[in-house]
């Protein structure tokens, strides 16, 4: 079988929502399928490495990707989309023989939040972002040198977007808005810090002064110029967009649940 991205489109489309996994061709090249499945969905999670299970693995980390192989599987990888988890590996046959599969399985967040409209109080939106996306992934970026980066910029940025940084890494949400590890200054001259950006080239700023970071205001700049203020830190705004469906630059009506797709090494 030769492997091309519309193959991969061709397989998932087969397994649909009725059947849970398939049993690949022995000629195809298990490394070579996941690495087509993470351009398509970032970076992977090791479930199963040489036989051996990550005991870490739970319902909330694609643990229902293992359940129809009953220990069998020798290698498996994770990808979170939307409301499925997507995976591929080797399974030992009947005969011993390791065979390449293609598995889907239900993703559900443990504690879908909603987000009211008008919602204050001393609220984490760090951690809820967290749990809106279903992350179970340790820090990516833990390490980084804020004081440095703060030192080239000429200023102190947002404590919650440094923690979503640290948190996430590089990748994108719902593989849509991309998180930029250290904000743009293209738009300096405007007064607009760059923190992420959408494909449809909405930048995602904060109309920076002088004052406290963490009181500045979240400005959309949308592809055609018009800026679009809230009156919202980093985390607050990404919660909203990916579960109100009325905001206006909501994604909560592509998706019902969330994700980060990470675009680092695999775990």
């Amino acid at each position: 079988m030769e492997l091309t991205q519309a193959t991969v489109n061709d397989l998932l489309a087969r397994l649909g929502p009725e059947r849970s996994f398939m049993y690949l061709p022995s000629d195809v090249d298990p490394a070579y399928l996941t690495d087509l499945l993470d351009g398509r969905y970032g970076a992977p999670r090791t479930l199963v490495l040489d036989g051996f299970t990550d005991p870490t693995v739970d319902e909330s980390g694609g643990a229902a990707l293992l359940a129809p192989f009953e220990g069998r599987a020798v290698t498996m990888r994770a990808w979170a989309y939307g409301d499925q988890w997507v995976g591929t590996g080797t399974v030992r046959g009947t005969e011993g023989a390791g065979r390449p599969v293609l598995v889907v399985a239900h993703r559900k967040v443990p504690e879908p939040l909603a987000v009211a409209p008008h919602e204050d109080g001393d609220i984490d939106w760090t951690d809820r972002l967290r749990r809106i996306t279903g992350w179970t992934r340790p820090a990516q970026r833990p390490d980084v040198d804020w004081a440095e980066v703060e030192s080239r910029l000429g200023t102190t940025l947002p404590s919650d977007y440094k923690r979503v940084v640290e948190m996430f890494g590089e990748g994108a949400f719902d593989g849509f808005l991309d998180l930029n590890q250290e904000p743009w200054t293209h738009l300096r001259e405007d007064g607009l810090l760059v923190w992420a950006s959408t494909e449809h080239e909405n930048l995602y700023c904060w109309r920076a002064g002088a004052g406290d970071p963490d009181r500045w205001p979240v400005v959309i700049r949308t592809f055609d110029g018009e800026d679009v203020s809230f009156d919202c830190q980093a985390a607050e705004f990404v919660c909203r967009v990916l579960v109100d469906p009325h905001h206006p630059f909501t994604m909560a009506r592509f998706f019902d649940t969330h994700w980060f797709m990470n675009y680092g090494a695999s775990d």
